[in-house]
């Protein structure tokens, strides 16, 4: 027969500090775990929510990345009145020619320069990014040289509020609003007009023209007559699947990097669940004796022990999981590996990763309880029961 639940459950009970201890070193190491899946998913759902399901982005046939991309004016013109492509209220096509280029800005925080983006859009470019909203100021005036800073760029770096000036492509570029672009990449870019920054920066191409689609099920269609036209050598990716491409190189990086902590950091928390749990039978030979005297087999015994060092790992698991969710309600920074460019992104805390955390925090505790387990299952009875 079955040692009851309550049994293994009451027996960590009547050991609290040693429990306490125990389980707070696997909560640490489920925190770190669970902390760095969380940055990883974060950064993915970032660069998702940039982009918009209905619309293409096309690239220089062989480019990674927008700001490593040229398309020449006649090919933009040419991509942008495809019949594929919707129109907006104004009947022109809803499409937009934009050029991406990298400055360097001084951070609040640290005093030392970081890459931004600053993307040359036209008209149709707010129309196309419906996350993009106004939230202080106004709108950079056509032809001029104003421009308009995300939310991330006004806090973290210095003069980039409303009625300062920075000085880049050998001009100076005044400040006129501020936009919100909600937890996106866009919100740690800078917005100005592409006919204004493209001389300034010596360029004649656009890096990127970006598209709205009359129906998704048209991209097959505009894929195929962009890439076939030789005369454009271009790439044409869907907007979303773009921009979460440029979160795989960091996502893997940042994965790699947690789990090689993790695996460090649980050979301590594993090796104290052991030591616990041996002295736990040490403590309990005479009780473990009158168990197998009272008719429960080598096998409950075994499954008992192994059932406490479970509810020591899950104990611990939950803590660690409750502790990393906290990180939800902070903003990390970093240079996206893709762009070389500073980017913004939350602590994402998704139930596949809660479900993973939780998984692994019970595999500690399978391993560094189940010696103890078995030395407890083949303790022989006349023995143990002599010690009581």
């Amino acid at each position: 027969m079955a040692v009851p639940l309550a049994y293994s459950w009451r027996n960590l009970m009547t050991r609290r500090v040693t429990t306490a201890l125990t389980a707070g070193g696997m909560a640490l190491v489920v925190f770190v775990f669970t902390a760095t899946l969380m940055l990883a998913e974060g950064l993915r759902l970032t660069l998702v929510a940039t982009g918009s399901p209905g619309n293409v982005i096309v690239l220089r046939k062989g480019s990674e990345t927008e700001v490593q991309s040229g398309i020449e004016r006649p090919a933009a013109s040419v991509m942008t009145v495809r019949p594929e492509v919707a129109t907006g209220a104004d009947g022109r096509p809803l499409a937009a020619r934009e050029s991406v280029v990298l400055i360097g800005l001084t951070k609040k925080s640290t005093g030392k320069t970081s890459n931004v983006v600053i993307r040359g859009t036209e008209p149709a470019s707010l129309a196309l990014r419906p996350q993009v909203r106004l939230a202080a100021g106004r709108l950079p005036r056509p032809g001029s040289p104003e421009i308009m800073v995300g939310t991330v760029v006004a806090k973290g770096f210095e003069r980039a509020g409303i009625g300062d000036s920075l000085r880049f492509g050998k001009r100076d570029w005044t400040i006129v609003g501020i936009f919100d672009a909600g937890h996106t990449g866009f919100s740690s870019e800078i917005w100005g007009d592409a006919d204004q920054l493209m001389p300034a920066f010596g360029r004649g191409a656009y890096s990127i023209v970006v598209a709205a689609l009359r129906e998704p099920g048209l991209f097959g269609a505009y894929k195929e007559a962009v890439e076939a036209d030789p005369r454009l050598q271009a790439e044409v990716w869907n907007e979303v699947r773009y921009y979460e491409k440029q979160s795989d190189m960091m996502r893997k990086f940042l994965t790699v990097l947690g789990v090689a902590l993790t695996a460090i950091f649980s050979l301590g928390a594993m090796i104290g669940a052991t030591i616990t749990m041996y002295s736990a039978v040490a403590n309990r030979v005479p009780e473990i004796g009158t168990l197998r005297a009272l008719g429960f087999s080598r096998g409950s015994i075994l499954a008992a022990f192994l059932l406490e060092s479970l509810f020591l790992g899950l104990l611990g698991g939950l803590c660690g999981v409750a502790l990393a969710g906290g990180l939800s309600f902070l903003t990390f920074s970093t240079t996206n590996f893709q762009t070389f460019s500073e980017l913004a992104f939350r602590f994402a805390l998704a139930p596949w990763i809660v479900a993973l955390s939780l998984a692994f925090s019970l595999v500690m505790g399978v391993v560094g309880g189940f010696l103890p387990a078995v030395r407890a299952a083949r303790l022989n009875i006349v023995s143990a029961l002599r010690q009581a």
